[in-house]
């Protein structure tokens, strides 16, 4: 347990209500008990706030007289934030003591420099050559390969593979001559990448991943892709070999960014998207065909077989109108 005095003294806010209550756990308002602390993140949820049974809520500023009301609160100007901090907070409090920073069941090849206070969890397997910066984690089943490096701080989920040998061949005579693929991976400070991420070698430039990135689990990055300063992709994003994704980008699940494309800066991608061409101006783009219920959807998906057809049409009309005479009244 922790109490509300401690939290406001590590995270600031300003308490409205004892510093000497007891939080035994964070939850969120729907289901918090007595002794949890919550918070409200967005105006559509207010009024889940006078039902809640939380000993205390983390509110913004225009809800603090509703939230002290019905108890104890925390006034902040980024309610989200404060309880991204209040889990790091939280789980510094419940972290297991580290023992020993290497994993007995690791694999570290005698070349590869692993700082002192980088941890390589159970059944890794870092390779010649590899870097890993300070106080970063390899989660188990890790496999970080030759010369390959991740920076500090950062979080490397189970079962990643950095380093895998970007898909390339030639073809020769029906079949096919593999391409050796002579680059790393150089992954910047504060990135976590989720479990069973695939992040492949570049051909013969490095694939990058620049500081702050966030990847969810099941993504694969091909070879010689940029990803720039603290883009976040959702799981099951594919990113084709050699695209450029600038900084603050996010990428939403299950979306393909074919390769040798381009985006700037601030480019946002909606789940399911087919990025088929680069992007040069900052935005939301989408690109998917919306559900329907299948009757509709075959209707629809006939008729635009048939766009090419029907603009076709479209100008012979135009161009019909536009050389007619035009008749006077």
């Amino acid at each position: 347990m922790v109490q509300l005095g401690d939290i406001v003294k590590a995270l600031g806010g300003t308490l409205h209500g004892s510093p000497q209550t007891s939080i035994q756990n964070i939850a969120p308002l729907d289901s918090a008990g007595l002794q949890d602390l919550s918070f409200l993140s967005h105006p559509k949820y207010q009024s889940q706030l006078s039902q809640t049974r939380a000993a205390c809520v983390i509110v913004a500023p225009q809800f603090q007289a509703l939230a002290s009301s019905r108890g104890a609160c925390i006034v902040a100007d980024d309610p989200y934030l404060y309880f991204a901090r209040l889990t790091q907070y939280w789980k510094k409090l419940s972290a297991p003591l580290v023992v020993a920073n290497i994993h007995p069941s690791a694999v570290v090849h005698p070349d590869a420099m692993i700082a002192d206070s980088a941890i390589i969890g159970p059944l890794c397997v870092v390779e010649r050559g590899a870097k890993v910066g300070d106080h970063s984690q390899l989660k188990s089943r890790v496999t970080l390969g030759e010369f390959c490096e991740v920076g500090q701080r950062c979080i490397v989920h189970s079962g990643v593979v950095i380093g895998a040998d970007g898909f390339g061949f030639a073809p020769n005579q029906g079949a096919w001559e593999k391409i050796e693929q002579l680059g790393a991976v150089k992954i910047g400070n504060d990135v976590e990448i989720g479990a069973n991420t695939c992040i492949d070698r570049g051909a013969l430039n490095d694939t990058v991943i620049e500081d702050g990135v966030k990847l969810d689990n099941l993504i694969q990055i091909g070879h010689n892709v940029h990803i720039g300063k603290h883009t976040a992709m959702a799981g099951c994003v594919g990113v084709a070999g050699s695209a450029r994704i600038g900084a603050h980008c996010t990428v939403g699940g299950g979306a393909v960014i074919l390769g040798h494309l381009s985006l700037v800066d601030g480019v946002h991608i909606s789940a399911a998207s087919v990025v088929t061409r680069s992007i040069t101006k900052p935005g939301s783009y989408t690109g998917l065909f919306p559900i329907d219920d299948n009757a509709s959807w075959e209707k629809n998906a006939a008729s635009l077989k048939q766009l090419h057809q029907i603009r076709h049409r479209l100008k012979l009309v135009e161009t019909h109108i536009q050389q007619s005479p035009v008749q006077e009244k």
